[in-house]
């Protein structure tokens, strides 16, 4: 990916990238970022030497015909590792243990605490489970990590990208040895992920929104269920009215051929 996509990814975009010194030259650390566009998983491990291994959800891994396998190929080829989102506290468990095995390989886990794509560039409430879990479990540094415009560039639904500088923002690596064997207490858990996700919005100047981004994306996808339904019913109205306004001057029209022929 570094090769063959990388660098003409940072030709294209040129990226900037403010911070860089704060990612270890060897040994393992979680990469906590928001996340605002598909476009995230390239830049991020783009800029930086080493690799960054990222869970995906298993979607990417799984769907069928031409453009799947091709997407699937090339998600095994950068070393994602696949999650099943659907299973409730299973797909959390299987999150957790593939980002402990990473680590403890001495390797880089990016992590999205979201959970999710932000659906309109605000930053969201942390999901408290893989991020501070695989953190409390091996007592690895978490360093933040701030996305910036890259929602610009290419929007959840777009496929041609708009060329245009993004850039990141690397914070400090952050230290939850205080909290060690602590992983199973569940205010430990949120006590950790708020801080990380204090420290990304600190990096980013993104607007902090204390809901969860799954959350948000279900609010907006009722309203416009029912922006349309009221539009429907608004156009079924007009419509009548119409149909009312048309039978009115027809049975005005017929009175006064009546009244002519009289």
């Amino acid at each position: 990916m570094k090769f063959s996509i990388g660098g003409p990814l940072k030709l294209a975009f040129r990226p900037w990238v403010e911070g860089l010194g704060n990612i270890p030259a060897e040994g393992p650390a979680i990469l906590a970022s928001n996340h605002l566009s598909f476009s995230d998983s390239f830049f991020l491990p783009a800029v930086l030497d080493r690799k960054v291994t990222f869970i995906a959800k298993a979607e990417y891994f799984t769907t069928p015909g031409v453009k799947g396998r091709m997407t699937a190929a090339f998600f095994k080829g950068v070393g994602q590792l696949p999650v099943d989102r659907s299973g409730g506290r299973g797909a959390g468990e299987a999150a957790v243990r593939s980002g402990i095995d990473v680590v403890e390989r001495g390797e880089l886990f990016g992590i999205y605490p979201e959970g999710t794509r932000s659906p309109d560039g605000r930053l969201y409430r942390g999901k408290p489970g893989g991020l501070a879990r695989v953190a409390l479990a091996t007592g690895v540094p978490v360093i933040p990590v701030a996305m910036i415009d890259t929602e610009k560039i290419q929007p959840p639904g777009k496929v041609m990208p708009k060329l245009m500088r993004p850039g990141i923002r690397i914070g400090e690596p952050l230290d939850f040895s205080r909290y060690g064997g602590m992983e199973h207490d569940r205010f430990v858990l949120r006590a950790v992920t708020d801080e990380v996700m204090y420290e990304i919005m600190k990096l980013s100047g993104q607007e902090y929104v204390d809901i969860y981004a799954t959350a948000a994306k279900r609010r907006i996808a009722e309203a416009a269920k029912a922006q349309k339904q009221a539009q429907k019913e608004a156009q079924k109205e007009a419509d009548r009215a119409r149909q009312a306004a048309d039978q009115e001057q027809a049975g005005q029209e017929q009175a006064d051929k009546e009244q002519t022929g009289s």
